[in-house]
């Protein structure tokens, strides 16, 4: 994968226009010295041009044969934008789909503990229609005495799940040392909230072929994560979902605030997927149903939760997750509602 420059124009196609006379624009553009990202939707093709603005104001685009539209880009999030693409991303990971019409149902432990832990758990989320494993091998942590993860064991263990139930894996890359052992073994990359500003670690997995979850600062505003997306996409990496897991606030009844309307503006803002993680901002397991809920209500494509076998038991975040014993009956609620608002399990 190689760098992208961002793109300057937006050449939008009309709807009768052929294949022959995208290329012509693109053909154009390249004479000129200017290069192109075609997106091509299901009822439009999308230009990105990428170059010097005064070689761009040089060409008569406008008056080019199937030209419906041209667009200057004024955000400073521009291949990420919803403007660039004609349709939304799908993330598409051994087979689970997630974006567009698709919802995913992630979930698992917060941390990887055992063998045993994570295979049980890793079972009741595959019965219950759960459509990736969530599990924490590399643990970034407040107080440096506490539990830090089992690291590439962690990794070993989260892979024989895999092998036990389809399920991709989700995991979080914390160190720029680790890449390499993440990325062999994960599916899916998680940069958590702490990470989201490491620009080094961004434009790290924006060099790897896997999608990346994309997690937002209790303290980043929605611009900041889409500048945050942008680090990764430019490397080449359009694979990404962004995640809202809650903000801090002067609220003290809950961990954090749960920014539920990020969602929609996130879905007017970039063509992304937006997954939200309702465990975070809850802190207690009794509100992560019901926020979940209001995610789904809202448009997410996903929703992120932590599930153990034994909360009461657990070395990270036992308050917050759900028992494995209650989670068939929280997946049917979820998946119920999801249906409702036209959407399929992925």
């Amino acid at each position: 994968m190689s760098t992208q420059a961002a793109p300057e124009l937006l050449i939008v196609m009309g709807p009768g226009a052929t294949a022959d006379q995208t290329e012509h624009v693109v053909a154009r553009l390249a004479e000129v010295g200017v290069s192109a990202r075609v997106s091509t939707g299901r009822e439009a093709t999308v230009i990105g041009a990428i170059g010097d603005r005064d070689l761009l104001a040089s060409l008569p685009l406008e008056a080019y044969p199937g030209v419906h539209q041209v667009l200057p880009i004024v955000k400073p999030y521009k291949l990420v934008s919803r403007e660039l693409a004609a349709d939304l991303t799908m993330i598409d990971s051994l087979g689970r789909r997630l974006g567009d019409s698709y919802f995913g149902l992630i979930a698992g432990p917060c941390s990887v503990e055992t063998r045993e832990q994570t295979l049980e758990t890793a079972r009741v989320v595959a019965a219950a229609g759960g459509t990736m494993l969530r599990g924490g091998a590399f643990k970034p942590r407040s107080s440096p005495y506490s539990f830090q993860g089992l690291g590439q064991a962690g990794l070993e263990i989260l892979a024989e799940a895999r092998e036990a139930t389809g399920l991709p894996i989700v995991t979080e890359l914390i160190d720029v040392r680790d890449v390499e052992a993440v990325v062999t073994w994960a599916d899916v990359i998680q940069i958590g909230a702490r990470n989201m500003q490491n620009f080094t670690l961004l434009s790290e997995v924006g060099r790897a072929e896997k999608p990346v979850l994309l997690k937002r600062s209790p303290s980043a505003s929605i611009e900041e994560l889409l500048m945050a997306a942008e680090y990764v996409v430019r490397e080449g990496n359009d694979q990404v979902m962004l995640c809202e897991r809650g903000i801090k606030t002067f609220e003290t009844s809950t961990r954090y605030t749960l920014d539920i309307a990020a969602v929609p503006v996130l879905k007017q803002e970039t063509h992304l997927p937006v997954v939200v993680d309702p465990s975070h901002p809850a802190g207690r397991r009794d509100l992560v149903l019901p926020l979940t809920l209001a995610a789904v209500a809202a448009g997410a494509d996903g929703v992120i939760v932590e599930v153990h076998p034994d909360p009461e038991q657990a070395l990270s975040d036992g308050p917050q997750q759900i028992p494995t014993s209650d989670f068939p009956a929280f997946a049917k609620e979820v998946v119920a509602l999801v249906e409702l608002m036209g959407k399929t399990v992925g």
